[in-house]
C-alpha cells in the first residue's frame, strides 16, 4: 500500500510554470511527499517566466527547489533516464499524478502510450493501474489534434484540468489567478485546500442583484 501523501508531479514545457512553481510549494507545506520530474524544456520555460534558470546537474536541481520552495514535506527529484525510481513501476509509485503544466507534446506521448522517459512512463502506470492522472495543459487554440487526445486520455481515466482561471473569486493579482488553477488541482486530487473559496462561498445572495 502507497502512502496516502504521496503524489507525482511531472513538470513540462508548455507555458505555466507560475502554476507548478505554487503546486510544489503547496503540497510541500501540507508535508507531502514529492516525486518530482522536470524535463528539459519545462526548465528553459522556467526561466524565461520566472527569471530563475535550472541547473542542469541533478543534486544542485534538488538544492535549488529546497532553496527556492520550504521543503516542509519530502522532495525526490528524479532525472528523464531514472527507470530504477518508485514512479516508473506500479508496485512503488504514487496513486495520483499531475502533469503541470502538460505539454501537447507530453499528452500526445502519454496518449499513445510511448514511455520514452520518465515522465511518460510514469504517467502510463498510474493509468494501467487505474490511479488519478491529472493533465493540466496550458494551450490555445486547441487542434483536432489536441482535443483528440484530450478525449483518447479521458476515457482512458484521466482528469483534464485546462489551466484556464475564473474570475467568480475576484481576482486582484496573478497570484489570485494561478491560486485558482491550484486549487482546481488539488481538489481533483481529493486534497483540501483554502486558496480559493468555492462557488456559493465567495459572494453573499445580497451582493447579486435579481433580474
Amino acid at each position: 500500500m502507497h502512502n496516502v501523501n504521496e503524489i507525482t508531479l511531472a513538470i513540462t514545457g508548455a507555458s505555466g510554470a507560475p502554476y507548478a512553481h505554487r503546486l510544489l510549494q503547496v503540497l510541500l507545506d501540507k508535508q507531502w511527499h514529492v516525486h518530482l520530474l522536470i524535463s528539459k524544456a519545462a526548465m528553459m520555460v522556467a526561466a524565461v517566466e520566472q527569471g530563475a534558470p535550472w541547473p542542469s546537474n541533478h543534486d544542485k536541481q534538488t538544492a535549488f527547489v529546497r532553496r527556492e520552495i520550504s521543503d516542509q514535506g519530502r522532495l525526490s527529484l528524479y532525472g528523464k533516464d531514472d527507470w530504477m525510481s518508485p514512479v516508473a513501476s506500479g508496485s512503488g509509485a504514487p496513486d495520483t499524478m499531475v502533469v503541470c503544466p502538460c505539454s501537447t507534446g507530453t499528452l500526445a506521448s502519454i496518449a499513445t502510450g510511448q514511455c520514452d522517459n520518465l515522465i511518460e512512463r510514469a504517467a502510463d502506470v498510474v493509468l494501467k493501474e487505474s490511479g488519478k492522472l491529472i493533465l493540466v495543459p496550458r494551450e490555445t487554440p486547441l487542434s483536432e489534434v489536441h482535443l483528440e487526445n484530450m478525449l483518447k486520455l479521458r476515457r482512458a481515466g484521466a482528469v483534464i484540468l485546462p489551466a484556464s482561471p475564473g474570475f467568480y473569486h475576484q481576482p486582484q493579482t496573478i497570484d489570485d489567478l494561478v491560486d485558482f488553477i491550484v486549487a482546481r488541482i488539488l481538489k481533483s486530487a481529493g486534497i483540501e485546500q483554502d486558496l480559493v473559496r468555492p462557488w456559493g462561498h465567495s459572494v453573499t445572495a445580497s451582493d447579486v442583484s435579481a433580474d
